[in-house]
């Protein structure tokens, strides 16, 4: 019986298929190929073409390396180890909220860039060459502003450059790797004080334990709430957040 139904209907479908199927949808058509340059026109494209996948490739590392992100993100980082929450927060959520963190702060930054740089080239006003040398200067200023003159001397004595007497005689490749260790080390700098107070708190359940005789109860498991419990009254991630932001401006 059943392998009479399938029978008819089958027949059916090919019997009736406009009424059995609606109409197909249509699918576009993706053509991609290479063909000869004619023009000095198609080359020219064909490069900044180039260009921008070459900078997309990089915007990563540019936006890690050239923003306020990697501080904030160590920062964070060094939060949840002095908690000793495992994975708590998640990855995602830390690496979101720097993010939008950076997104804060850099945005005077992004907002000089798209006057004076992207909406003047947009318009025609500037070239390709005049435009990147505009939205170059407020990231550098950015990086100036917050890169120890150690560690730039640091760089400009490796690159066997001399000593520029002005800002702008600093080559940029320079003051990015300059301005990465700088960020290191404030934000390690800003995590050693986050962890002094839960370090005070591990020292002192440990010792407590260790008196009381209770020496097979893990000191840790003990600590973690009352490190939640002190980060909770206190307000935590609203001073770590408010730390940050004071600390870039």
């Amino acid at each position: 019986m059943k392998n009479k139904w399938i029978f008819l209907l089958v027949f059916f479908l090919f019997i009736f298929p406009g009424s059995a199927f609606a109409e197909p949808l249509p699918f576009p058509s993706l053509e991609l190929g290479i063909r000869e340059a004619q023009t000095p026109q198609d080359t020219a494209l064909t490069l900044q073409l180039l260009a921008i996948l070459t900078i997309l490739s990089l915007a990563p590392a540019i936006l890690i390396l050239m923003t306020s992100f990697t501080r904030i993100i160590v920062v964070l980082s060094f939060v949840r180890h002095a908690l000793a929450t495992q994975q708590m927060p998640p990855n995602q959520v830390l690496v979101g909220l720097a993010l939008f963190l950076t997104f804060f702060i850099m945005a005077p930054v992004w907002t000089d860039v798209n006057q004076n740089a992207l909406q003047p080239y947009l318009e025609g006003n500037i070239d390709q060459g005049q435009a990147f040398e505009n939205a170059m200067m407020p990231i550098r200023d950015f990086m100036f502003e917050h890169t120890r003159k150690t560690d730039l001397a640091l760089f400009i004595d490796l690159a066997g450059i001399e000593r520029p007497e002005v800002k702008g005689d600093i080559p940029t490749y320079v003051l990015i790797p300059s301005f990465a260790i700088s960020e290191l080390k404030t934000a390690f700098q800003i995590g050693f004080l986050i962890f002094i107070p839960f370090i005070v708190i591990d020292m002192v359940v440990a010792s407590t334990l260790m008196s009381m005789g209770m020496l097979m109860v893990p000191p840790m498991m003990i600590a973690l709430p009352f490190k939640l419990l002190l980060f909770v009254l206190v307000d935590g991630w609203h001073l770590i957040v408010k730390s940050l932001m004071l600390s870039f401006g």
